[in-house]
């Protein structure tokens, strides 16, 4: 019987060619899973987390643009109506492993645990950047300076009366992504504190201040 060295090469190069095809498949996938692993060790590296800070955390002096200062102590918030304008601020530490940015706030005049997740259009956007470092204090500061704002009369009615209040901040790592929102509430003097619920992440990726 005659061999056919022929067909015999022939099958034996395309056997060698799937196996080579094969290995390079699983290299290729191991190189994507390595590199989806390095990624996200990278995003974790610079996820910021924001939390109320401690009671005995020191008090803060927190600096507004029209040159009024507004002190606040540890695991506070601070408001103060004067001349017209509404001082906002409070007190955090960031507990994440990254430098931590604030984009943007809404304030509510309210504490209500089924209200939604806020949409990115509805957040005040910062006047200047806000950072907080790793594993040290901070704060967040805003302001109601409009008369004609429909929250502005929220607010002032809130304080008269010393009802709990609520802020959603917008904030993210110090490259613009990882953007998350933590819900905090006021409890007015008295029952001193923040308390402080995380809302789930908007988006990954470059984020724009709303």
């Amino acid at each position: 019987m005659s061999v056919d060295w022929a067909t015999i090469s022939s099958l034996a190069t395309a056997a060698g060619t799937l196996v080579l095809a094969v290995a390079t498949f699983a290299a290729v996938r191991s190189a994507n899973q390595a590199a989806r692993t390095a990624e996200h060790s990278l995003l974790a590296a610079l996820r910021p987390l924001f939390v109320p800070s401690r009671l005995q955390d020191e008090p803060q002096k927190v600096l507004f643009a029209d040159a009024k200062w507004l002190r606040v102590p540890g695991g506070c918030a601070a408001i103060e109506a004067e001349n017209g304008v509404i001082y906002l601020t409070a007190s955090l530490r960031n507990v994440g492993s990254g430098i931590g940015i604030v984009h943007g706030w809404i304030y509510y005049p309210d504490w209500d645990l089924a209200r939604p997740r806020p949409e990115l259009k509805k957040f005040h956007p910062q006047t200047r950047d806000i950072y907080l470092p790793p594993g040290d204090i901070g704060f967040w500061q805003a302001a109601f300076r409009d008369q004609d704002d429909p929250q502005y009369a929220e607010a002032c009615k809130a304080i008269t009366a010393r009802g709990q209040m609520t802020v959603d901040l917008l904030y993210g790592d110090h490259e613009g992504g990882q953007r998350i929102i933590t819900r905090f509430r006021d409890v007015p003097q008295g029952r001193r504190g923040l308390a402080a619920e995380r809302r789930p992440v908007l988006e990954r990726g470059p984020a724009r201040s709303p």
